[in-house]
């Protein structure tokens, strides 16, 4: 009996599919076997089997998530726009990037620094929509959080486009060029904003909510800030080779899935963010959301006079400290309208359980990336594990939010201790990340600011 009820449950499941879902499923496969047939010259065996494992599961995962399809579509769709005008103006080895300040379309909407543009811009105006939504509407999703959702979607798009057209234009530069945009800080902080997004999108679907928006969109326009001053300081939009340490293909699985974890860490603490100011005390909450940055900017300061450091260092360190300053600031004034800005959240037990849910997948994700980054090490550099300040703060990391999850399975730990420990688990994360480039140095030093 069960066994023919598991035989008949994947028929079920194709027999529900209607006809857009086979539609989508069809543009699918032919785009993929158009890029298979167009590009395989440009891809090794590794990376033709994840575009083929991509095909399958990008046809699975529109069929679970509706809207994805319409993203798919539309992102591939500009993107082959944006290659046949490429294609219209070549050198003698490819497409003349030249043209992306030439060709109107090129130019203002679809190479790839134009979306990366247009993604920022969109960001940043759904997050101030989310957060008008506080104050313009009186139901469960008012007019300016519908708006901030379909921004947000928006924004997704224009990165997905940046993000394949990048790839597209690394390719035409030279001989071995090429690769997949995922290998220094400005196209990671891309992935980085994307992917954290739609976790937000999906999960705004899930509850039945848009309220969440507000908050989570600012961790995504912190993000956005810090890819456009990277832009301007260290002129990042422009393609690089590939340093030797990066030359694997290793690292089109491990960064992806890495960032996965990130994006996922950072919607949990933004959700706890919004659990404190929905359920704590507002004196705990004056010591907690006002101490944490102080301590921080504390810790910086201690750097910046005790440590043996340069003029620039020192530079950096002043911003760091004005931009906590501000956080702080931030933080003061969410406590003084906390009434206001709570009122229209999810429950308690719906805010605990998202982030619950957040970090058991951004947990999942950066055990495989863990794995995944010690064969890398191994094939780059000998050995799997050597202690270097990124692995060491990766570990630290890992350590957290195991910790975190034993704690909630096998302790029951739940409310506001819970809360502080995933808030203050994305200042952990934040320092894995840029901290260990800006104040260390090591294997992975070709990733400093």
């Amino acid at each position: 009996m069960n066994t023919t009820t598991f035989d008949l449950a994947p028929r079920r499941s194709f027999q529900r599919r209607d006809a857009l879902d086979w539609l989508f499923a069809a543009l699918v496969l032919i785009g993929g076997g158009y890029a298979l047939s167009r590009y395989h010259a440009s891809m090794d065996v590794y990376e033709q089997g994840i575009l083929l494992a991509a095909m399958p599961s990008l046809v699975a995962l529109g069929w679970f998530w509706k809207p994805l399809r319409l993203l798919s579509v539309l992102t591939g769709g500009a993107t082959l726009v944006a290659i046949a005008l490429y294609g219209q103006h070549t050198d003698s080895f490819g497409a003349d990037l030249a043209a992306g300040e030439q060709v109107f379309w090129l130019k203002y909407m679809l190479s790839s620094q134009s979306a990366i543009l247009w993604m920022s811009l969109l960001f940043y105006m759904s997050t101030l929509f989310y957060w008008g939504g506080f104050f313009t509407g009186a139901g469960r999703n008012s007019v300016a959080e519908v708006v901030g959702s379909k921004l947000a979607w928006g924004g997704v798009g224009m990165a997905l486009i940046g993000t394949l057209v990048r790839w597209f234009e690394s390719h035409q530069i030279g001989p071995d060029i090429g690769h997949i945009p995922v290998s220094n800080l400005y196209e990671v902080f891309v992935l980085f904003c994307w992917l954290t997004t739609v976790f937000h999108l999906y999960y705004e679907e899930r509850f039945a909510t848009r309220s969440l928006g507000a908050y989570v969109m600012l961790v995504v326009s912190g993000a956005v800030s810090f890819l456009l001053w990277y832009t301007v300081a260290r002129d990042a939009q422009e393609i690089q080779p590939l340093v030797p340490a990066l030359q694997s293909w290793w690292m089109k699985i491990h960064v992806p899935a890495n960032f996965v974890g990130y994006g996922a860490f950072a919607l949990a603490a933004m959700v706890a963010l919004a659990y404190l100011l929905k359920t704590a005390a507002v004196r705990s909450l004056w010591i907690g959301l006002v101490a944490m940055p102080v301590g921080i900017i504390a810790i910086i300061l201690a750097v910046r006079l005790l440590a043996d450091v340069d003029a620039a260092m020192v530079a950096g360190l002043d911003g760091w400290a004005r931009k906590i300053a501000g956080v702080a600031a931030f933080l003061a004034v969410s406590v003084a309208l906390r009434q206001r800005l709570t009122a229209r959240l999810p429950d308690v037990l719906q805010l605990d359980d998202l982030m619950y849910k957040a970090i058991a997948l951004g947990f999942a994700f950066f055990t495989i990336a863990t794995i995944l980054g010690a064969f890398w090490a191994a094939e780059a550099w000998g050995g799997y594990w050597s202690w270097d300040p990124k692995e060491t703060w990766a570990l630290i990391v890992w350590l957290n939010y195991a910790a975190w999850l034993h704690m909630r399975l096998m302790k029951g730990l739940r409310g506001a201790v819970s809360a502080w420990w995933a808030l203050v688990g994305l200042l952990v994360t934040t320092f894995a990340f840029l901290g260990v480039n800006m104040f260390l140095s090591g294997l992975h030093s070709y990733g400093t600011l």
